[in-house]
């Protein structure tokens, strides 16, 4: 059985794929002895395959080779809705967007791979305005290169779960929309505010 209901899921490959695109960093799950390892790293995604790099000394880079199965979990924006915003009787919900994704990993031993891999990751996460450019003669990106690790994801299985009032009627979808834009944007602050 599919969950959450069809109405909440949004198996559309191009809206899957923007939502890896605005929000990269991804929560990885692989399993040994029974037990999850997770790990959050900003993966790019390449001709539908997930590239990233890992750390040597993380536990979980063991697993991200041999074409050993993974779970990749990717969120966008998400929030509490009132029924307040309705303008229909309601009970109080969360809205949210979520991609699941499962996948078979690989290791890339090449260090010349990996080096283009950081150079090109760098550009796509400087997009738009490229304030910063990592150069391949950078002497402290050669001297890291030894302590990275590059993997890519073959993806075997997409899931969307764009939780959005898509079974309200058209007034109160758009109102939620809203709220999704509001909350988001305000939480933020306070949070921030609270923390720092």
């Amino acid at each position: 059985m599919n969950y959450p209901p069809r109405h909440h899921q949004d198996n559309e490959r191009a809206h899957i794929i923007e939502v890896i695109k605005t929000y990269p960093l991804a929560t990885l799950v692989s399993v040994e002895n029974n037990l999850p390892l997770i790990t959050h790293l900003p993966l790019v995604l390449e001709d539908e395959k997930l590239i990233g790099h890992i750390d040597i000394y993380n536990p979980q880079a063991k697993l991200l080779k041999n074409n050993n199965d993974i779970t990749i979990l990717f969120s966008g924006p998400e929030c509490y809705i009132s029924p307040s915003i309705y303008s229909t009787t309601q009970l109080p919900t969360w809205n949210y967007i979520k991609v699941h994704l499962k996948g078979r990993v690989k290791a890339i031993e090449s260090k010349a791979a990996l080096k283009q891999s950081l150079i090109k990751m760098t550009e796509f996460l400087e997009a738009p305005d490229h304030n910063y450019v990592l150069e391949p003669e950078n002497p402290r990106l050669d001297r890291n290169l030894d302590y990275i690790e590059m993997f890519e994801i073959e993806i075997t299985s997409w899931e969307g779960k764009f939780k959005l009032s898509q079974d309200k009627k058209p007034t109160d979808i758009e109102r939620a929309r809203k709220e999704l834009i509001r909350a988001n944007q305000e939480s933020i602050k306070q949070f921030l505010d609270t923390i720092f």
